[in-house]
This record gives C-alpha cells, sequence and structure tokens, in this order.
C-alpha cells in the first residue's frame, strides 16, 4: 500500500501546477500494490461536491480519475472551511482517490485541534489478497 499526499497548487515564482507535471502511471503503478492520492487538490467538481456552483480547475483530475481507474473515498461531506469578506465559505476539495475500492472514509470529529481549515479525513481500502 502506497499513500501519495498532494498538494496542488500554483508555484508562485511560475504559476505553473507542479503536481501536474508528475508521471501518474509510473506514481500509481509502483510497487504492484494499491495506492492512495490524498488531501488538498484545489480543485471544486459537481462530481464530488453536490453543493458546487461552478466547476474549477476540474478537468485535469476528471482525466487523471479516468485515465487510471481511479475511485473517489468522498461522500457529500464537507472537507474545507475558510473565511471571506467576513463570510465563512465551505467546500469540497479535500479528495481521496484510490484504485483499491474504499471500505470506509469519514470525517473525525468536528472538534479536534488540527491547525488547518482542512478537515482530518479518515479511511481504509480493502486490499486485495495476493
Amino acid at each position: 500500500m502506497r499513500i501519495i499526499n498532494i498538494y496542488d497548487h500554483r508555484a508562485m515564482e511560475t504559476v505553473e501546477r507542479p503536481v501536474r507535471g508528475l508521471n501518474w502511471q509510473k506514481i500509481i503503478r509502483q510497487g504492484g500494490g494499491g495506492t492512495v492520492h490524498m488531501e488538498y487538490f484545489n480543485t471544486q467538481g459537481y462530481r464530488w461536491d453536490p453543493r458546487c456552483t461552478e466547476q474549477r480547475e476540474v478537468t485535469y483530475w476528471e482525466e487523471i480519475l479516468a485515465e487510471h481507474w481511479l475511485a473517489i473515498g468522498n461522500d457529500d461531506s464537507l472537507t474545507h472551511y475558510w473565511m471571506r469578506n467576513e463570510s465563512q465559505q465551505e467546500s469540497i476539495i479535500g479528495l481521496t482517490m484510490a484504485n483499491q475500492p474504499f471500505s470506509k472514509w469519514k470525517i473525525l470529529d468536528e472538534n479536534r485541534a488540527r491547525g488547518s481549515d482542512h478537515k482530518i479525513i479518515e479511511w481504509e481500502v480493502d486490499i486485495e489478497k495476493q
């Protein structure tokens, strides 16, 4: 089992998204076991967020999901909160994707200290027996 924690953001000096230049075929298949991608994808999409009113930065990750047969573990729970113009905003930009079926996915207790505007996600995948 491999876990890959991703933060898909623009590099300040180039405005490119470095994570998008990676060889995902190699990363996902390396090691021969299950691979889970998780965390801050910085994208808003109808597929994983029923409250989404406008998709943003979705095409790249939709293609990765399809090309590598990845499943999304998220349910409809919000994963991210932030303040904008004195108004609390919320979304699902913390995604969990895997090339193995999920047996569990949930947001941990809301009151846990996390030092971030992202929620803590707990998940499990079913590893195929060899």
